[in-house]
């Protein structure tokens, strides 16, 4: 126990190095698949079937392989395949690839919940919109956006609170996150080997993070109860 006393101060200062790098790639993946999300989920409803295919498609192909595999694609194939590595070596390019994957890979989820809940708005908005003499992109934005915001809500909470779990698989590129912290003092780091009780603090990162969001989430859904 007085060991463990001991070696806190060192293990409690780089978890949160980790969790600072844990939360920066929370923070970019959603400033970036959010509105790149919306993108997708047009391209997927356009009326120009050659652009409906191909996002529709690429969309498959994004949800149906996991996250980990395209962390390693998008990191090693510029490097391996076209002998041009992009990245670098560094943990600066390792985060580059990182965010980029999550960014996609999570856009491309967001932009199904976007379909969904545009889906689910009447017929009769736009024809109100028309007879107003607002334009498809004015009844969208000004009439149906806020309405599908209320419905979407909830399943993008879910996936928000699963990208914050997620993010711990960047550490299959060496990128230096709070679980790579915690595991390095099991294999040895700063003098502490063998140690695995950092690694239920990480844990705790997580909870007390999903615990937040869950919390903010709720408190969102409750001030949007006016569109019911």
């Amino acid at each position: 126990m007085s060991q463990i006393i001991t070696q806190f101060p060192i293990v409690f200062e780089a978890l949160n190095v980790g969790f600072l790098q844990t939360l920066k790639l929370f923070i970019i993946t959603l400033v970036g698949a959010i509105p790149l999300g919306l993108v997708i989920c047009l391209g997927s409803m356009s009326k120009i079937k050659p652009l409906k295919a191909i996002t529709k498609v690429f969309v498959w192909i994004i949800r149906g392989t996991p996250l980990m595999i395209q962390l390693l694609i998008v990191y090693y194939f510029p490097g391996l395949a076209l002998n041009n590595p992009v990245w670098g070596g560094g943990e600066e390019g390792r985060f580059l690839a990182a965010s980029v994957s999550f960014i996609i890979n999570y856009a491309c989820y967001f932009s199904e919940i976007y379909r969904g809940g545009i889906q689910s708005i009447p017929v009769g908005q736009d024809e109100a919109g028309m007879v107003l003499g607002m334009t498809k992109s004015q009844t969208f934005f000004k009439v149906k956006l806020l309405q599908m915001v209320k419905k979407i809500v909830p399943p993008m909470s879910n996936e928000v609170i699963t990208l914050v779990k997620d993010t711990s698989l960047s550490r299959i590129i060496a990128l230096q996150e709070i679980i790579w912290a915690g595991q390095a003092f099991l294999k040895g780091s700063q003098g502490i080997s063998g140690a695995i009780w950092p690694l239920f603090f990480t844990g705790i990162y997580y909870l007390i993070f999903s615990g937040i969001l869950t919390v903010l989430f709720a408190k969102l859904e409750k001030k949007l109860d006016f569109f019911r």
